[in-house]
């Protein structure tokens, strides 16, 4: 299937690895210009060069702090500039997790809260803020925010909230932005595999006492296919809602986790 991305232009926050560079990378072998953003330039650099390399397409760098408001603006000024224009938002900049399991409700600081907040949710409305003239310009173009199952689900106060949070979000600019041809939508990942996952897996063993492998099955037991979702497979499910083809999805959200959790959804 012709995916109609070819000489498209995008902008994926929290780029440099992970679940960003998989949706990048995919974006390029679609034919599309891509800026990679973050807070880390060495990264982001490295990351660049590789999948320039990989997919034959403009990958450029941009260094970003979605929590402060000066570096959204000027880093998707440049991008538009660098780019020659903005067609694709892809929002995956947030707060690294932690291994360690959320805190209880008397562990959780303001501090914790609005610094998850700053740079998830209003870092994703500062992004889509300075890019929607372009693509109000342009009369077309895509939002796609990454949140989380834990917008589905209990376990952690902070990420629930920051995860339904970005599906409102979502929501609300998709009514706004629709009569101008921009689709926004949501995707929620679930437990997925990333270039953290070998580490996150050994730990899980040595304190727990058991094998890595004991530890796999134990982390994917959550979902329905009982495997670790790759980071390349929530890549495609946003690169086609990126796409043309997509043109009569909006406002929704798309769980990518593998079946995660025992509700039903309609």
């Amino acid at each position: 299937m012709d995916l109609e991305l070819n000489g498209k232009k995008a902008l994926v926050t929290g780029g440099s690895r992970g679940i960003g560079k998989a949706i990048a990378r995919e974006l390029a072998l679609e034919g599309v210009d891509v800026a990679i953003a973050a807070r880390g330039i060495e990264a982001l650099e490295a990351t660049a060069k590789e999948l320039a390399a990989e997919t034959g397409r403009r990958i450029v760098p941009v260094q970003i702090d979605t929590g402060d408001n000066d570096s959204v603006v000027a880093a998707v000024a440049k991008v538009a500039a660098e780019l020659g224009g903005l067609d694709i938002l892809i929002n995956n900049a947030a707060q690294p997790g932690g291994a360690s399991p959320p805190p209880p409700l008397a562990g959780i600081t303001e501090e914790a809260f609005y610094e998850d907040v700053n740079v998830k949710v209003m870092g994703y409305l500062r992004c889509a803020r300075e890019a929607a003239p372009y693509m109000q310009e342009a009369g077309w173009g895509r939002i796609i925010n990454i949140s989380g199952m834990m917008a589905r689900q209990v376990g952690s106060v902070i990420g629930s909230i920051r995860n339904v949070s970005v599906v409102a979000m979502s929501r609300n600019l998709a009514q706004e932005l629709g009569p101008d041809g921009i689709t926004v939508n949501t995707v929620h990942p679930g437990m997925t595999r990333t270039e953290r996952t070998p580490g996150m897996l050994a730990a899980q063993a040595e304190s727990r006492g058991i094998s890595e492998e004991e530890a796999e099955a134990a982390m994917a037991g959550n979902n329905a296919v009982k495997r670790i979702i790759d980071a390349r497979e929530i890549a495609y499910v946003v690169t086609f809602l990126a796409s043309p083809k997509a043109d009569n999805i909006t406002g929704d959200v798309t769980a990518a986790g593998g079946g995660v959790g025992n509700a039903i959804w309609y």
